[in-house]
């Protein structure tokens, strides 16, 4: 069984738990509920900034902060982040007590509290390594479709339906 990234890497989804036979997302009700609640969170996670950034730039000089392509953490204690800000994260993570909260919700402060207090990464340090190679200059991809049929089947669900998937769904606009 392999595993794949959806929309960001990071979080990684047994392909067959999630995908069906012709490759496409497996309808949400079709999904085991950890993968599935992770998938309904990317929806709105994969054009957010990285926290980083947006933690270094704030909301008055969002369009400076760089996209997130990896995500880390729980669902609503993620944390995203861009190439750049990626060591960063994986240092505090690795050398600065972040393994404590590995499986918390509270990953996400303790992160963004350490960042905003200075915490970086030392010149150099070794982040993780990716299979792509220079993610920089590969052409962005439009944002993932089968996202957009995930949103659609949501909105599509009746009140009960979307109960029945017990999943926060409360950032979406549905």
């Amino acid at each position: 069984m392999s595993k794949v990234s959806i929309g960001l890497r990071g979080w990684r989804f047994d392909e067959e738990e999630i995908l069906g036979d012709d490759g496409s997302l497996k309808p949400l009700a079709q999904i085991p509920p950890e993968p599935r609640e992770r998938i309904a969170r990317l929806a709105t996670l994969v054009d957010k900034p990285c926290d980083a950034c947006w933690l270094t730039y704030g909301e008055e000089e969002r369009q400076r902060c760089k996209q997130a392509k990896v995500v880390y953490g729980e669902p609503l204690g993620e944390v995203l982040l861009c190439n750049e800000h990626e060591p960063d994260f994986l240092y505090w993570f690795r050398e600065e007590g972040g393994t404590d909260l590995a499986g918390d919700r509270l990953l996400q402060n303790a992160f963004h509290q350490w960042f905003a207090d200075g915490g970086e990464a030392p010149e150099g340090y070794g982040g993780m390594e990716h299979v792509d190679t220079d993610p920089d200059d590969v052409v962005q991809p439009e944002p993932d479709p089968q996202l957009d049929d995930l949103e659609t089947e949501l909105a599509e669900m009746s009140d009960e339906e979307r109960e029945a998937l017990d999943i926060d769904l409360s950032d979406l606009d549905l």
